[in-house]
């Protein structure tokens, strides 16, 4: 059996969770989630627990089971708490800021790059190399996430670049003068 997928969703007090037909729904203080389900799993929610069982005990069935509990799990969290993503910025004259519904970046090139900051998401700027994006959907933060981060990604010999605030950079030596 999965060890992630026979493990319960504990649903909080304020969080709502509903399954018709193939669609789970959870609704609570941020928003509300609807997600479908393949046929070869089972979702129950009881008792402020909300369980996934798999109908048969094929090769699919199996990997279904572990993806949709997590995925029940992400979207309680979601409307909960919600999911946040930290990214920082590093070089000189490198920033960011939030105008309107844009994030306007200045990363070196020529002219400063507009991303429109889509539906579902919003970001903070804490100074001007500190950028954090929220949301309910954790795919949807760390797609968007992903995205500003491959606009400049950082290279290994100054560091220079957009990163994930846990992210490490492995720096490399610089070239050797010859004597």
């Amino acid at each position: 059996m999965s060890r992630i997928g026979r493990l319960p969703v504990t649903v909080p007090d304020n969080v709502k969770v509903n399954v018709s037909g193939n669609e789970v729904t959870v609704e609570g203080p941020n928003g509300k989630m609807a997600e479908k389900f393949n046929p070869l799993v089972e979702i129950s929610v009881e008792d402020g627990f909300c369980r996934v069982t798999r109908k048969n005990d094929s090769k699919a069935a199996k990997s279904y089971h572990g993806l949709y509990r997590q995925l029940v799990q992400n979207m309680v969290t979601g409307v909960s708490t919600g999911f946040s993503r930290t990214l920082l910025i590093n070089g000189v004259g490198y920033r960011a800021e939030v105008q309107n519904d844009r994030l306007v970046l200045n990363l070196g090139y020529s002219n400063p790059i507009e991303y429109a900051i889509p539906e579902g998401i919003s970001m903070e700027t804490d100074g001007p190399t500190k950028v954090t994006i929220k949301g309910n959907s954790k795919e949807q933060v760390g797609q968007v996430a992903s995205e500003i981060r491959s606009i400049r990604p950082p290279e290994p010999y100054k560091g220079k670049g957009v990163r994930y605030e846990d992210e490490r950079i492995i720096r490399k030596v610089g070239k050797a003068g010859i004597k």
